[in-house]
């Protein structure tokens, strides 16, 4: 219960899903946690499910388009806790559209929360972690869609596949520059979170239609992408960065 014991962390959207569930468990694992979301009701009731748990937490609204609510974001962490370790960018959105149908308001709405807000969650973070010798890890949250094309994800296939790049680029920039900050990105599967349950519009049918593009037979839980996120976290993978950690129930292997 102590595999990222002592370290510091923030995560975006963590207030539901993928976020929720990783906050709770690097909490459970001894790190103390910025709760960054723009959902303030939701965020409040995670610090307070990990300070029921003994654990440390606080929550700061966070835009994360906006370079002001990252620079905020980061004084009050720097504030609360003296150091940052771990950055989680998790924020993102799905949108559905292929080419043609999608408006450019939609597909620059769906760029800067899920590409601009990694951007700035990567630029700020290095600055905070550069502040200790001891480094940190960075861990950008993909998707199968930045490793696979689909006609009707047009906007959403490019914002996850700029992660993927992006994380390769700022690991390589970390390391060459003798930072000891690890960059490393995580690619999903179908996860059942309050974003997918909305793309299914609550129908079991399409829910099935989801289920059968994974050989296991299920989708995944918060909680699958939450382990990986704390391997990725911990000192468990210190020879890794620039990797992808692909999670998907075996998607991407047909």
């Amino acid at each position: 219960m102590a595999r990222v014991k002592g370290k510091v962390a923030i995560v975006s959207g963590a207030s539901l899903g993928i976020g929720k569930a990783t906050a709770l468990l690097l909490a459970q694992q001894g790190a103390a946690v910025v709760i960054a979301d723009i959902n303030e009701d939701e965020g409040k009731k995670v610090v307070s499910d990990i300070e029921a748990g003994g654990g440390k937490a606080i929550f700061v609204k966070l835009d994360v388009r906006k370079e002001e609510d990252w620079q905020a974001a980061m004084a009050a962490t720097l504030a609360a806790f003296g150091r940052l370790d771990i950055a989680v960018n998790n924020a993102g959105i799905a949108y559905s559209g292929t080419v043609e149908s999608t408006s450019l308001d939609d597909w620059q709405r769906v760029q800067s929360i899920n590409l601009d807000g990694v951007f700035l969650g990567t630029k700020y973070a290095i600055e905070a972690m550069r502040k200790h010798e001891g480094g940190g890890s960075i861990i950008n949250l993909s998707s199968i869609e930045g490793l696979i094309g689909d006609p009707t994800l047009a906007a959403y296939n490019a914002s996850k596949g700029g992660v993927r790049l992006f994380t390769k680029s700022s690991a390589l920039h970390c390391a060459q520059s003798g930072y000891k900050i690890r960059v490393n990105s995580i690619h999903p599967g179908y996860i059942w979170t309050p974003m997918v349950q909305g793309l299914t519009k609550q129908d079991e049918a399409a829910r099935q239609k989801l289920v059968a593009l994974h050989p296991l037979g299920h989708l995944g839980e918060p909680e699958d992408i939450a382990y990986g996120i704390l391997f990725l976290a911990s000192d468990e993978s210190k020879f890794m960065t620039g990797s992808e950690l692909v999670i998907d129930g075996g998607y991407t292997a047909q």
